[in-house]
Protein backbone atom coordinates (compact mmCIF):
# COMPACT_ATOMS: atom_id res chain seq x y z
CA UNK A 1 0.00 0.00 0.00
CA UNK A 2 1.28 3.52 -1.29
CA UNK A 3 2.63 5.33 1.90
CA UNK A 4 0.67 9.07 2.47
CA UNK A 5 2.11 12.06 3.05
CA UNK A 6 -0.50 15.75 4.54
CA UNK A 7 -0.11 18.78 3.04
CA UNK A 8 -1.57 21.78 3.83
CA UNK A 9 -2.75 23.79 1.31
CA UNK A 10 -3.47 27.36 1.27
CA UNK A 11 -6.95 28.25 -0.33
CA UNK A 12 -6.08 31.72 -1.30
CA UNK A 13 -2.81 31.47 -2.77
CA UNK A 14 -1.96 27.75 -3.29
CA UNK A 15 1.21 27.67 -0.96
CA UNK A 16 1.89 23.91 0.80
CA UNK A 17 3.37 23.73 3.45
CA UNK A 18 3.86 20.24 5.79
CA UNK A 19 2.93 21.98 9.25
CA UNK A 20 -0.56 23.64 10.02
CA UNK A 21 -0.38 27.62 10.64
CA UNK A 22 -3.24 29.72 11.70
CA UNK A 23 -1.50 32.21 8.75
CA UNK A 24 -0.14 31.68 5.68
CA UNK A 25 3.41 32.43 5.90
CA UNK A 26 2.87 33.01 2.18
CA UNK A 27 -0.02 35.28 1.98
CA UNK A 28 -0.60 36.29 5.17
CA UNK A 29 -4.59 35.01 5.07
CA UNK A 30 -5.57 33.65 8.33
CA UNK A 31 -7.14 29.93 8.51
CA UNK A 32 -6.81 29.57 4.74
CA UNK A 33 -4.75 26.33 4.90
CA UNK A 34 -6.46 22.99 4.11
CA UNK A 35 -4.83 19.23 5.02
CA UNK A 36 -4.93 17.19 1.71
CA UNK A 37 -3.84 13.94 1.58
CA UNK A 38 -1.84 12.41 -1.56
CA UNK A 39 -0.20 9.43 -2.27
CA UNK A 40 3.54 9.56 -2.21
CA UNK A 41 3.86 7.79 -5.27
CA UNK A 42 1.75 10.08 -7.11
CA UNK A 43 4.21 12.93 -5.55
CA UNK A 44 7.01 10.50 -7.18
CA UNK A 45 5.20 10.27 -10.76
CA UNK A 46 5.22 14.46 -11.19
CA UNK A 47 8.52 14.80 -9.95
CA UNK A 48 10.80 14.56 -13.47
CA UNK A 49 14.63 15.07 -12.38
CA UNK A 50 17.11 16.11 -14.86
CA UNK A 51 20.66 14.34 -15.16
CA UNK A 52 23.10 16.71 -15.92
CA UNK A 53 24.78 14.96 -18.80
CA UNK A 54 28.93 15.21 -18.91
CA UNK A 55 29.69 18.05 -20.67
CA UNK A 56 32.04 16.24 -22.84
CA UNK A 57 29.59 13.98 -24.40
CA UNK A 58 26.31 16.94 -24.32
CA UNK A 59 25.42 17.36 -27.74
CA UNK A 60 25.07 20.94 -28.51
CA UNK A 61 21.40 22.62 -27.87
CA UNK A 62 19.78 24.24 -30.70
CA UNK A 63 18.64 28.21 -28.77
CA UNK A 64 15.22 28.70 -28.18
CA UNK A 65 15.65 31.91 -27.27
CA UNK A 66 15.87 34.96 -29.54
CA UNK A 67 17.22 38.83 -28.83
CA UNK A 68 13.90 40.73 -28.46
CA UNK A 69 14.55 43.02 -31.78
CA UNK A 70 14.13 40.15 -33.86
CA UNK A 71 10.73 38.50 -32.57
CA UNK A 72 8.01 39.61 -35.40
CA UNK A 73 5.23 41.94 -34.44
CA UNK A 74 1.90 41.14 -36.13
CA UNK A 75 -1.37 42.91 -35.48
CA UNK A 76 -3.31 41.30 -32.37
CA UNK A 77 -6.10 38.87 -34.68
CA UNK A 78 -9.53 39.09 -32.64
CA UNK A 79 -12.19 37.05 -32.83
CA UNK A 80 -15.63 38.40 -32.41
CA UNK A 81 -17.76 36.59 -29.74
CA UNK A 82 -20.90 37.99 -31.81
CA UNK A 83 -21.93 40.18 -28.68
CA UNK A 84 -20.40 43.96 -28.75
CA UNK A 85 -21.17 44.48 -24.67
CA UNK A 86 -19.16 41.49 -24.73
CA UNK A 87 -16.47 42.14 -26.85
CA UNK A 88 -16.09 45.84 -25.67
CA UNK A 89 -15.17 44.60 -22.41
CA UNK A 90 -12.85 42.32 -23.96
CA UNK A 91 -11.19 45.28 -25.36
CA UNK A 92 -12.23 44.26 -29.04
CA UNK A 93 -12.91 40.14 -29.04
CA UNK A 94 -11.19 37.52 -28.08
CA UNK A 95 -7.25 36.96 -28.73
CA UNK A 96 -6.32 33.32 -29.76
CA UNK A 97 -4.32 31.55 -27.15
CA UNK A 98 -5.84 33.52 -24.22
CA UNK A 99 -7.60 32.41 -21.30
CA UNK A 100 -10.19 34.41 -20.18
CA UNK A 101 -12.11 33.53 -16.28
CA UNK A 102 -16.03 34.54 -16.10
CA UNK A 103 -17.01 34.38 -12.44
CA UNK A 104 -20.55 35.43 -10.79
CA UNK A 105 -23.11 34.10 -8.59
CA UNK A 106 -25.27 30.94 -9.38
CA UNK A 107 -28.07 31.46 -11.96
CA UNK A 108 -26.66 35.03 -12.74
CA UNK A 109 -26.62 34.05 -16.38
CA UNK A 110 -23.33 33.16 -17.01
CA UNK A 111 -23.87 29.46 -18.66
CA UNK A 112 -26.17 31.34 -20.68
CA UNK A 113 -23.91 34.42 -21.83
CA UNK A 114 -21.67 31.67 -23.09
CA UNK A 115 -24.13 29.46 -24.64
CA UNK A 116 -25.37 32.33 -26.66
CA UNK A 117 -21.29 33.69 -27.65
CA UNK A 118 -21.05 29.56 -28.72
CA UNK A 119 -23.95 29.89 -30.85
CA UNK A 120 -22.89 33.75 -32.26
CA UNK A 121 -19.05 32.14 -32.79
CA UNK A 122 -19.99 28.60 -34.19
CA UNK A 123 -21.40 30.62 -37.49
CA UNK A 124 -17.99 31.78 -38.08
CA UNK A 125 -15.50 29.11 -36.60
CA UNK A 126 -14.99 26.22 -34.66
CA UNK A 127 -16.04 26.15 -31.04
CA UNK A 128 -15.88 23.64 -27.92
CA UNK A 129 -18.43 23.97 -25.51
CA UNK A 130 -17.41 21.31 -22.48
CA UNK A 131 -20.31 20.76 -19.75
CA UNK A 132 -19.24 19.67 -16.84
CA UNK A 133 -21.86 20.35 -14.17
CA UNK A 134 -24.97 19.54 -17.11
CA UNK A 135 -25.37 16.67 -19.19
CA UNK A 136 -25.64 17.00 -23.12
CA UNK A 137 -29.18 17.06 -22.77
CA UNK A 138 -29.99 19.58 -20.75
CA UNK A 139 -27.85 21.63 -22.97
CA UNK A 140 -29.30 20.75 -26.03
CA UNK A 141 -32.32 22.09 -24.14
CA UNK A 142 -31.12 25.13 -23.30
CA UNK A 143 -29.49 25.64 -27.33
CA UNK A 144 -33.08 24.59 -28.49
CA UNK A 145 -34.84 28.13 -26.16
CA UNK A 146 -32.30 30.05 -27.32
CA UNK A 147 -32.84 28.99 -31.41
CA UNK A 148 -36.51 29.84 -30.35
CA UNK A 149 -35.96 32.95 -29.23
CA UNK A 150 -33.71 33.83 -32.53
CA UNK A 151 -36.57 32.51 -34.59
CA UNK A 152 -34.27 29.96 -35.88
CA UNK A 153 -34.88 25.83 -36.12
CA UNK A 154 -32.34 23.67 -34.81
CA UNK A 155 -33.30 20.88 -38.20
CA UNK A 156 -32.92 21.95 -41.81
CA UNK A 157 -30.65 25.41 -43.18
CA UNK A 158 -29.36 28.09 -41.67
CA UNK A 159 -26.92 29.31 -38.72
CA UNK A 160 -28.11 26.46 -36.25
CA UNK A 161 -28.06 23.72 -38.41
CA UNK A 162 -24.69 24.97 -39.91
CA UNK A 163 -22.94 25.90 -36.55
CA UNK A 164 -19.76 24.28 -35.70
CA UNK A 165 -19.91 23.58 -32.08
CA UNK A 166 -18.86 20.59 -30.42
CA UNK A 167 -20.60 19.66 -27.07
CA UNK A 168 -18.72 17.04 -24.47
CA UNK A 169 -20.28 16.26 -21.19
CA UNK A 170 -17.27 15.54 -19.72
CA UNK A 171 -15.49 15.64 -15.58
CA UNK A 172 -12.17 14.01 -16.57
CA UNK A 173 -9.46 16.54 -17.32
CA UNK A 174 -7.52 14.06 -19.42
CA UNK A 175 -10.30 13.28 -21.49
CA UNK A 176 -11.35 16.97 -22.32
CA UNK A 177 -7.41 17.55 -23.05
CA UNK A 178 -7.67 14.35 -25.43
CA UNK A 179 -10.98 16.31 -27.20
CA UNK A 180 -9.25 19.62 -27.56
CA UNK A 181 -6.26 18.18 -29.18
CA UNK A 182 -8.23 16.02 -31.74
CA UNK A 183 -10.50 18.92 -32.39
CA UNK A 184 -8.25 22.30 -32.52
CA UNK A 185 -11.05 24.45 -32.26
CA UNK A 186 -10.60 28.13 -32.51
CA UNK A 187 -12.52 28.93 -29.25
CA UNK A 188 -13.48 25.93 -26.62
CA UNK A 189 -15.57 26.95 -23.17
CA UNK A 190 -15.45 24.79 -19.92
CA UNK A 191 -17.92 24.84 -17.69
CA UNK A 192 -17.20 25.03 -15.33
CA UNK A 193 -13.41 24.77 -13.86
CA UNK A 194 -14.07 24.03 -10.47
CA UNK A 195 -16.10 20.50 -11.85
CA UNK A 196 -13.02 19.28 -13.85
CA UNK A 197 -11.28 16.47 -11.95
CA UNK A 198 -7.31 15.12 -12.74
CA UNK A 199 -7.59 11.75 -11.78
CA UNK A 200 -3.49 11.94 -10.84
CA UNK A 201 -4.54 13.51 -7.78
CA UNK A 202 -6.56 12.22 -5.10
CA UNK A 203 -8.04 15.33 -3.88
CA UNK A 204 -11.55 16.37 -4.29
CA UNK A 205 -12.85 18.44 -7.72
CA UNK A 206 -12.65 22.11 -6.76
CA UNK A 207 -10.06 21.90 -4.34
CA UNK A 208 -6.78 24.02 -4.54
CA UNK A 209 -4.71 21.23 -5.96
CA UNK A 210 -7.41 20.30 -8.25
CA UNK A 211 -8.22 24.00 -9.72
CA UNK A 212 -5.15 24.70 -9.77
CA UNK A 213 -3.50 21.73 -11.95
CA UNK A 214 -7.03 21.69 -14.18
CA UNK A 215 -6.31 25.36 -14.99
CA UNK A 216 -2.65 24.93 -15.67
CA UNK A 217 -3.21 21.47 -18.09
CA UNK A 218 -5.55 23.83 -19.81
CA UNK A 219 -3.11 26.83 -20.42
CA UNK A 220 -0.70 25.01 -21.85
CA UNK A 221 -2.79 23.18 -24.75
CA UNK A 222 -4.61 26.72 -25.26
CA UNK A 223 -1.10 28.20 -26.17
CA UNK A 224 0.22 25.96 -27.91
CA UNK A 225 -2.80 25.34 -30.10
CA UNK A 226 -4.06 29.00 -30.30
CA UNK A 227 -7.09 28.19 -29.14
CA UNK A 228 -8.84 30.93 -27.52
CA UNK A 229 -10.82 29.58 -23.97
CA UNK A 230 -13.32 30.54 -21.57
CA UNK A 231 -13.20 28.81 -18.00
CA UNK A 232 -16.30 29.67 -16.04
CA UNK A 233 -15.67 30.09 -12.57
CA UNK A 234 -17.17 29.80 -9.04
CA UNK A 235 -17.42 32.52 -6.54
CA UNK A 236 -17.28 32.06 -3.12
CA UNK A 237 -20.10 33.55 -0.17
CA UNK A 238 -18.63 36.81 0.38
CA UNK A 239 -18.27 37.73 -4.07
CA UNK A 240 -14.74 36.12 -3.88
CA UNK A 241 -13.81 34.13 -7.09
CA UNK A 242 -13.47 30.72 -5.42
CA UNK A 243 -10.11 28.53 -5.68
CA UNK A 244 -6.82 29.74 -5.27
CA UNK A 245 -5.56 33.49 -6.31
CA UNK A 246 -3.02 32.10 -8.90
CA UNK A 247 -5.77 31.16 -11.01
CA UNK A 248 -6.27 34.62 -11.60
CA UNK A 249 -2.97 35.05 -11.84
CA UNK A 250 -3.00 32.73 -14.85
CA UNK A 251 -5.48 33.37 -17.33
CA UNK A 252 -5.06 36.59 -18.98
CA UNK A 253 -8.40 38.47 -18.43
CA UNK A 254 -10.78 38.03 -15.30
CA UNK A 255 -14.30 39.26 -15.61
CA UNK A 256 -17.40 39.72 -13.17
CA UNK A 257 -20.67 39.34 -14.14
CA UNK A 258 -22.76 40.75 -11.26
CA UNK A 259 -26.41 41.73 -10.50
CA UNK A 260 -29.18 40.53 -8.81
CA UNK A 261 -30.56 37.10 -9.98
CA UNK A 262 -34.62 38.22 -9.33
CA UNK A 263 -34.10 41.16 -11.53
CA UNK A 264 -33.49 41.83 -14.92
CA UNK A 265 -30.28 43.46 -15.62
CA UNK A 266 -26.76 41.99 -15.70
CA UNK A 267 -23.41 44.27 -15.52
CA UNK A 268 -20.24 42.41 -17.02
CA UNK A 269 -17.10 44.11 -15.43
CA UNK A 270 -12.96 43.40 -16.93
CA UNK A 271 -10.89 43.39 -13.27
CA UNK A 272 -8.16 42.23 -15.20
CA UNK A 273 -6.90 42.35 -18.53
CA UNK A 274 -3.56 41.54 -19.85
CA UNK A 275 -5.50 43.00 -23.83
CA UNK A 276 -7.28 45.63 -22.73
CA UNK A 277 -8.49 48.15 -20.62
CA UNK A 278 -10.49 47.20 -17.26
CA UNK A 279 -12.54 50.41 -17.22
CA UNK A 280 -15.20 48.71 -19.43
CA UNK A 281 -18.98 48.45 -18.47
CA UNK A 282 -21.05 45.69 -20.46
CA UNK A 283 -24.91 45.82 -19.31
CA UNK A 284 -27.13 42.71 -20.35
CA UNK A 285 -30.61 42.57 -19.33
CA UNK A 286 -32.16 38.85 -18.70
CA UNK A 287 -34.99 38.37 -20.48
CA UNK A 288 -37.96 34.84 -20.99
CA UNK A 289 -35.44 33.34 -23.18
CA UNK A 290 -31.87 34.17 -23.43
CA UNK A 291 -30.40 37.66 -22.43
CA UNK A 292 -29.83 40.81 -24.52
CA UNK A 293 -27.67 43.49 -24.64
CA UNK A 294 -28.23 46.61 -23.54
CA UNK A 295 -27.07 48.87 -26.41
CA UNK A 296 -28.16 52.52 -24.62
CA UNK A 297 -27.39 52.11 -20.76
CA UNK A 298 -27.72 55.66 -20.39
CA UNK A 299 -31.41 55.51 -20.92
CA UNK A 300 -31.37 53.28 -17.66
CA UNK A 301 -30.09 56.14 -15.64
CA UNK A 302 -31.64 58.84 -17.47
CA UNK A 303 -34.79 57.20 -16.95
CA UNK A 304 -34.32 56.43 -13.37
CA UNK A 305 -33.83 52.83 -13.70
CA UNK A 306 -30.95 51.57 -12.03
CA UNK A 307 -29.06 48.58 -13.39
CA UNK A 308 -29.14 45.65 -10.80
Amino acid sequence: MAKTTSLFVCGECGAQTRQFFGRCSSCGSWNSLVEQVAPAAADQRRRRPVAAPDAAQAPAQARRSEPIAAVGERPLQRLASGYGELDRVLGGGLVPGSLVLLGGDPGIGKSTLLLQSARAMAARTSVLYVSAEESAQQVKLRWRRLAEADGQQESGSGPVADADLQLLSETDLELVLQELEALRPAVAIIDSIQALHDGELSSAPGSVAQVRECAAALARIAKRQHTALLLVGHVTKEGALAGPKVLEHLVDAVLTFEGDRFASHRLLRAVKNRFGATHELGVFEMRDRGLAEVTNPSELFLGGEEPS
